[in-house]
């Protein structure tokens, strides 16, 4: 577990009876989850001082690790006490659903990480002879093997959350459009054409979605995807006030 502060970074500041939690893509690692949280609720005891906290989840909770089951059931079942807490949806979440409704484009989610998903509920995407098995197949089985409790998490996910002038996103946003003009796709998918922005956009964005081995601060916008299921490292920003602090579990 290591504990980071940041002196420096984007000027960002939360009313003062406010503190937020905000944790980077998950990616099925429940380890890593149970871990952060138990720091979390250790920094809540000697940090809150009769402030209401927040601990927000920036999505892409499922696919890539091996345990994508357990973090919804501790994320619905082991809430961090005395906090709210707020979930967003992350792209993840988006095709892992589109997969289960059959839209158009959904089996692409197999490839994207959510064959381990299908194997956390105890879904095999190959037959007895080792065959992989027809996409409508897997289909079936997941969905009858996801509680309806999961499906209902999943589909009341939120796209956003704003607090202070900060902004919490998944992804990102459109740089020049308001946050009325936003296209749900990009705030679930944007990359390049955000990260790149030098633009101020009215609010300091908290995002994941692009991971790295590190969090990254720019001036308009903080990054806490630290690709969990690769490197181990699960990350965490804490905003109270103007100061920025950052948790991390690693193993």
């Amino acid at each position: 577990m290591s504990l980071k502060s940041w002196l420096f970074g984007p000027r960002g500041r939360l009313p003062d009876d406010q503190l937020i939690y905000a944790i980077g893509d998950i990616h099925g690692r429940d380890d890593l989850l149970a871990l952060l949280h138990g720091t979390i609720e250790q920094d809540l005891a000697t940090n809150v001082r009769g402030r209401s906290a927040t601990v927000l989840y920036l999505g892409d909770y499922v696919d890539r690790g091996p345990d994508s089951k357990a973090v919804l059931d501790r994320l619905i079942d082991h809430p961090i006490e005395g906090a709210e807490c707020v979930f967003l949806k992350g792209n993840h979440e988006d095709a892992m659903l589109r997969f289960l409704g059959g839209a158009e484009g959904g089996d692409g989610w197999l490839a994207l990480g959510g064959g381990a998903t299908a194997r956390s509920y105890g879904i095999s995407l190959r037959g007895n002879s080792g065959e992989a098995l027809p996409t409508e197949i897997v289909r079936a089985s997941l969905s009858a093997a996801v509680p309806r409790r999961h499906m209902a998490f999943l589909n009341e996910l939120r796209l956003f959350h704003q607090a202070g002038n900060y902004l919490f996103v998944h992804a990102g946003i459109r740089p020049g459009r308001s946050l009325e003009e936003q296209d749900p796709h990009d705030m679930l998918w944007i990359r390049n054409e955000f990260l790149r922005s030098g633009r101020r956009h009215g609010s300091i964005v908290v995002h994941g979605h692009s991971s790295g081995s590190r969090v990254v601060v720019r001036r308009n916008r903080i990054c806490v995807d630290t690709m969990a299921y690769a490197t181990d490292r699960l990350s965490c920003v804490v905003l109270e006030g103007t100061s920025q602090r950052f948790i991390t579990a690693e193993l």
